[in-house]
């Protein structure tokens, strides 16, 4: 009797085993288990927009209301400033040029927008922005002309090279001497000299020309117009950064890519081989790698953002393993589901990054994964009309949480407490030279 009632008995406990193992087999986490996404928030928490701020920056007063320098009655040549690169690139290098221009009383030269295969670019300053409400919004900063006189016009303003100097570079005693010798030259101010010794006649120059003169022409705000009234409201606008040519530029290594999107890093890496070892580790520590489009899932759903908000993908061409993204979030927008098909394949790479801009400035909130220059002109131009929704995601705090070994709940635990610390304090929020902190 005894041996009868143990048979079945251990014939249940060995299914049951059997049973729990190929359970465990078949549901083996995957190497992005660690990012699984849950649909509930933090701990219940309300969205990252709720969190209280406590200080914010606004444009500071002695640009505002300062009282203007007058300008000499005698310019002391023409300056044209070379802009190369994206648009917001160009239009950050143009900003300095209207501080130099306004140190040096030079007058503005329209400046030169780099003709780019690479960036699919052929549209000119004037294709862009508005020129006569520049000129008109420049009056009192800094004299500004559409064409020099016919004794200079016939020729090539004299180059002069600022992008090897290093330490303390000054404009006066470097650049000055030739605009005397020469009457016009061109610069492409570099990131390391930027601002140097500028006082505030200079730098209001600067700040009048990025924040209150540089307007789309009518033609493109018309589309942006268009565009913004396209996209179903409330919405996030998120600059999203994963485009091959980024990630071989980062260095970084995905190997979870899918083979497609690693052929595509691997067709643009040139001689940017992925660091490997410990460099590896360190390098993706200190927030260099770009987060992909699932990291940046992750981290909206860790910020309690609902997954049925509305999404405008500010985002360049070719960017690689969206659904990601678009597999949890699934109302994302972009400019090619907006826009005519003929439309957009008629824009071209300034086009397209000015659409970006404007639609940008004026969304419900924006987010950005990278801190590049559209994002540093778009939270600028956000601070600067008093709209404080904007957030940078920290591609540091995750990469240290996770080399921490946190998952699931404590690393979105972990991330919002980053998130909502920055948000809070506005870290990252706009240009420090042009922008003053105040405590709310």
């Amino acid at each position: 009797m005894t041996a009868f009632t143990v048979k079945p008995l251990f014939s249940i406990v060995v299914l049951t085993l059997t049973l729990v193992v190929a359970t465990l087999f078949i549901s083996r986490p995957s190497p992005l288990s660690q990012f699984s996404l849950s649909p509930a928030t933090p701990s219940g928490k309300s969205d990252i927009w709720n969190v209280q701020r406590l200080v914010e920056w606004r444009p500071c007063k002695w640009w505002l209301d300062g009282d203007l320098t007058a300008l000499p009655a005698e310019s002391n040549g023409y300056i044209r400033v070379d802009c190369y690169g994206g648009l917001n690139q160009m239009r950050r290098d143009f900003c300095d040029g209207v501080g130099i221009a306004r140190l040096l009383n030079a007058t503005l030269v329209l400046p030169r927008f780099e003709v780019a295969a690479y960036w699919n670019e052929s549209s000119g300053f004037a294709d862009v922005f508005d020129v006569d409400y520049f000129i008109q919004q420049m009056n009192g900063y800094v004299k500004v002309v559409k064409d020099l006189p016919p004794g200079i016009a016939s020729r090539e303003p004299f180059r002069v090279d600022t992008s090897k100097r290093k330490g303390q570079f000054d404009y006066i005693e470097s650049v000055l001497p030739s605009l005397f010798e020469h009457h016009y030259i061109s610069i492409t101010p570099a990131m390391s000299q930027r601002r140097d010794r500028y006082p505030l006649h200079a730098k209001s120059a600067l700040c009048q020309a990025c924040y209150n003169a540089l307007r789309l022409t009518k033609a493109l705000e018309k589309k942006g117009a268009e565009l913004l009234q396209a996209i179903p409201k409330p919405f996030l606008s998120l600059h999203l950064r994963f485009e091959p040519d980024m990630v071989a530029y980062s260095q970084c290594q995905f190997p979870s890519l899918s083979p497609a999107s690693l052929e595509s890093v691997d067709a643009v890496r040139g001689d940017r081989k992925p660091w490997t070892g410990e460099m590896a580790t360190i390098w993706r520590k200190r927030g260099k790698c770009p987060l992909t489009p699932s990291e940046t899932t992750f981290i909206l759903q860790s910020l309690s953002i609902p997954t049925d908000t509305n999404i405008y993908l500010a985002a360049g061409d070719g960017l690689m393993e969206i659904e990601g993204l678009t597999s949890v979030y699934t109302n994302v927008f972009t400019k090619s589901s907006l826009l005519s098909s003929e439309d957009f394949t008629n824009m071209h790479g300034n086009t397209k990054a000015a659409l970006d801009y404007y639609v940008s400035i004026n969304s419900d909130s924006y987010m950005a994964t990278y801190f590049g220059n559209m994002d540093k002109m778009v939270a600028a131009m956000r601070a600067f009309n008093g709209m404080s929704k904007t957030l940078f995601l920290s591609r540091r705090a995750f990469a240290e949480f996770s080399s921490q070994g946190l998952k699931g709940r404590e690393l979105m635990e972990a991330l919002w407490k980053a998130h909502s610390d920055d948000f809070a304090m506005g870290r990252g929020y706009a240009l420090p030279d042009c922008f003053c902190e105040f405590k709310l």
